[in-house]
């Protein structure tokens, strides 16, 4: 990570309001207060999370579907991408997960599999083995290579960061930023020893990463969500959740804020790895619709629904937990991408994914981010 200072994108003589790194930019060593959201289930790529901390914000990768192997050659690749900090994302495994995953039936419950046979047949793919459940990658085994490969930021969803990790982030100078969609989460991740905080508000595209209460317990807005946190925590705090353009920073630095953390508007990038049933959804009039739903993965996630939602929608409380449900629908949301057939794509967005416009470039976008909040800012 970079040891100097970083420096305010300071004002024009037509713009005099600089846009300032704040706390958490100062933490990290980024220019602004900018963070372009870690995107799982491959929709993360190196070139956007490049891109974004080349423009002076903090580039981000999922990495929660990778192998420790991978995980490695990815940290090399981000260093070799840019000099500038970003951060690697991981999902913290959540209760009952781990025995979901090893009382696995080894052809897999039959009713799970009839129910999404005719998206199979459809589509033209077989359904998962058991041995496709098996594989999925050990988070300890991952954490360890992601600390032996040391990114400037480590970040995480849906649990605590272990202690083993923040003791050995700290050793290395690597940052821990914890997410939170509550107050009382926000609390326990500082108390944990996490560095800085995103307050993921239920606006917010794709996983919900509630951990202390049920997600329906825990589907606090952004900007009501914001302000608490930012009185109950000492850290720095990230805004997250339907923020897409200059207005949401403006606001949320306003409410309390120290950065921003934005996940659609950076999806519908080109550099993004979504695909192109998934990028033309954003921005259209059918995306200021959003809904939750466990039908892809297991998990409580947010996105535009189409089709195999709308006729799944009787199922959201049978499907089998992650990573169970994620196996089964791995090869139905691939097909349907590679097929370009969004009526059975995960289209993960938020709720200002109206605002979102295909960019030529996320270096474009962040540009239009930053020139947008400084007309909005106080001078």
């Amino acid at each position: 990570m970079s040891t100097t200072a970083p420096t305010p994108l300071g004002p024009t003589p037509l713009d005099p309001t600089p846009l300032l790194p704040g706390r958490f930019g100062e933490l990290v060593g980024i220019a602004l207060p900018v963070v372009q959201g870690p995107f799982g289930g491959g929709l993360s790529s190196v070139a956007l999370a490049a891109a974004v901390s080349e423009g002076g914000g903090l580039g981000s990768y999922g990495a929660h579907i990778h192998t420790p192997d991978e995980i490695t050659a990815l940290v090399a690749r981000l260093h070799a991408a840019t000099d500038r900090p970003f951060a690697v994302n991981l999902w913290v495994p959540q209760e009952g997960e781990a025995e979901a995953l090893a009382s696995a039936d080894p052809d897999l419950p039959a009713a799970h599999i009839e129910r999404l046979r005719p998206y199979y047949e459809e589509l033209g793919v077989r359904p998962p083995s058991a041995g496709d459940v098996q594989a999925w990658p050990d988070f300890d085994e991952q954490l360890d290579a992601l600390l032996a490969a040391a990114p400037p930021v480590i970040s995480l969803v849906m649990g605590l960061p272990p202690r083993r990790l923040v003791a050995e982030a700290r050793r290395r100078g690597i940052v821990v930023v914890g997410t939170a969609t509550t107050v009382d989460e926000a609390v326990a991740l500082e108390r944990a020893g996490a560095d800085a905080v995103v307050a993921s508000g239920s606006d917010a595209g794709g996983h919900r990463g509630a951990f202390l209460r049920p997600v329906r317990e825990s589907l606090v807005g952004t900007f009501s969500l914001v302000p608490q946190v930012a009185d109950a925590v000492t850290v720095p705090v990230v805004a997250a959740g339907g923020i897409a353009d200059g207005r949401g920073i403006a606001a949320a630095l306003a409410l309390g804020a120290d950065a921003v953390q934005i996940g659609t508007g950076f999806l519908a990038a080109r550099e993004s790895g979504a695909s192109e049933p998934h990028r033309r959804a954003l921005g259209t009039p059918d995306s200021r619709t959003t809904v939750l739903t466990r039908l892809f993965s297991g998990r409580t996630a947010r996105g535009i629904p189409n089709a195999f939602v709308r006729d799944m929608a009787a199922h959201e409380d049978h499907v089998p937990p992650y990573p169970v449900q994620n196996a089964l629908m791995q090869p139905i949301r691939r097909a349907a991408a590679e097929q370009d057939r969004p009526a059975y794509v995960n289209l993960w967005a938020g709720q200002a994914a109206a605002l979102a416009q295909e960019s030529p470039s996320a270096a474009a976008y962040l540009a239009d981010l930053v020139t947008d909040a400084r007309k909005r800012l106080p001078a």
